[in-house]
């Protein structure tokens, strides 16, 4: 194999194993929570981020999510139709908004966020503790990487 061969990305890649285990646990919610709820898997993240962080405006959400801007406003016009959101004008800046769950989007993100902490524990159980810290750190470090690179 020649070295350009070896560096693109191949399926036994690390990049590669990253967006399986993203698709392998995003599939269980886009084929049965989505559609029994309607609720697309980015107005999810949304949520799970409005849950963690109430009071942002989407910008934040996007630099949560790793979302580009406008599957971020298209994932909260959705919630705000279905009035799983609400949203105030930011105090001090007029030209954003802050959002926050409403009491129905609260409620569903706890039901659905008890299921998504059984697939957690389903995913990591067969871990060992100092290997889920260290899983962690590094997973830190590229989020960090990948936000230099982006500032460049």
């Amino acid at each position: 194999m020649t070295d350009a061969g070896r560096r693109l990305p191949i399926d036994g890649s690390l990049f590669f194993k990253l967006v399986r285990v993203v698709n392998l646990t995003a599939r269980p919610f886009v084929e049965t929570l989505s559609k029994t709820h309607q609720l697309s898997l980015n107005e999810w993240r949304a949520m799970v981020v409005l849950a963690s962080h109430p009071g942002v405006a989407a910008r934040e959400i996007a630099e949560h999510t790793g979302l580009d801007k406008m599957s971020v406003s298209r994932a909260v016009a959705a919630l705000d139709r279905r009035g799983r959101i609400r949203k105030e004008p930011h105090p001090t800046d007029a030209r954003r908004t802050r959002l926050w769950l409403s009491a129905s989007g609260r409620k569903l993100f706890e039901t659905i966020g008890a299921l998504a902490a059984v697939r957690e524990r389903q995913l990591f159980g067969g871990i060992g503790a100092a290997e889920l810290a260290a899983m962690d750190k590094t997973l830190e470090r590229l989020i960090a990487a990948l936000r230099a690179s982006e500032a460049e």
